[in-house]
């Protein structure tokens, strides 16, 4: 027990302090502001691709994927001005506009490749096109992933629809349209997460070398956003503040918490990296 104790407060003290010493609360609004700047510029690429593709229902399933892990309260509004968006008609797909807001989509991804690249304590020497190139295959893979959710989605209730007549008990399990949704937009964020912690930043990990700081993201995430929907509805006064701007502002502030809580996820494997690198070191 006093081993698993001194375990935890080594890796805990050594990646709150170099969070908080290497400007973790800094990057974490950098990487918020990117990520809602970056947003409504990677569904217009993406509805656009899509619509060159034929995926008709793709605008209400990256809507589901993207805002269905997101406290209610705050997505909803967001999510109602990204149809209002993306219900626009655009005349093609390789207009400058279009392609501008690919380039502009991957400055998410690129704000999240410094601050994991900190978060790791590692030194970036791959030059800007290639960091540049994968963003934007990033952005296209996320892309084709949606539209690829939004294909099974509209297949999804066929195949069940014949599988029941077959085995009737599977409308017990089959659950509601909501409910598979949310798995999936969950799926798609474990996913998103293995994938950046994996590729994104510079140097090798493995996969056990980021499953730590991963799970504690999900669940840190999971009672942040709880906690801060619940602030919300009962004690914030958002709309009396900020009026119109109420919305963009909470998501900020939720995207800014969500921010932190992700690069202190990658420092925590930094920190335990570091410590099996150490006791390996005692050894020899």
């Amino acid at each position: 027990m006093r081993k698993v104790l001194t375990f935890t407060w080594r890796i805990a003290a050594d990646a709150l302090g170099h969070f908080n010493s290497d400007d973790g609360w800094a990057l974490a609004s950098h990487v918020a502001l990117s990520g809602i700047m970056a947003l409504f510029p990677f569904l217009i690429f993406a509805t656009a691709l899509a619509s060159f593709l034929g995926a008709s229902a793709f605008t209400d399933t990256a809507v589901h994927v993207v805002f269905d892990t997101w406290p209610e309260v705050i997505a909803t509004p967001i999510a109602q001005e990204v149809r209002n968006v993306l219900n626009v008609q655009r005349s093609g797909l390789l207009t400058i506009s279009v392609i501008a807001a690919a380039y502009f989509a991957s400055n998410g991804v690129e704000a999240l490749r410094v601050a994991l690249n900190r978060a790791y304590r590692v030194i970036d020497t791959r030059s800007i096109i290639y960091c540049r190139l994968q963003s934007l295959g990033y952005v296209i893979i996320a892309t084709i992933g949606i539209m690829a959710i939004s294909f099974l989605l509209v297949l999804a209730p066929l195949a069940m629809s014949i599988a029941t007549r077959w085995l009737p008990e599977l409308t017990l399990i089959s659950g509601t349209i909501r409910f598979w949704r949310y798995c999936i937009a969950s799926a798609v964020l474990i996913v998103a997460l293995l994938v950046v912690h994996l590729w994104l930043p510079a140097g090798r990990r493995g996969l056990f070398d980021i499953l730590p700081g991963i799970l504690l993201t999900l669940l840190a995430w999971t009672i942040g956003a709880t906690i801060f929907a619940s602030y919300l509805e009962t004690f914030a006064s958002y709309v009396t503040t900020y009026a119109g701007l109420a919305s963009i502002m909470a998501a900020i502030v939720f995207l800014y918490i969500i921010a932190a809580i992700f690069i202190i996820g990658a420092e925590i494997n930094a920190a335990i990296i570091r410590y099996r690198e150490g006791k390996r070191a005692e050894h020899f």
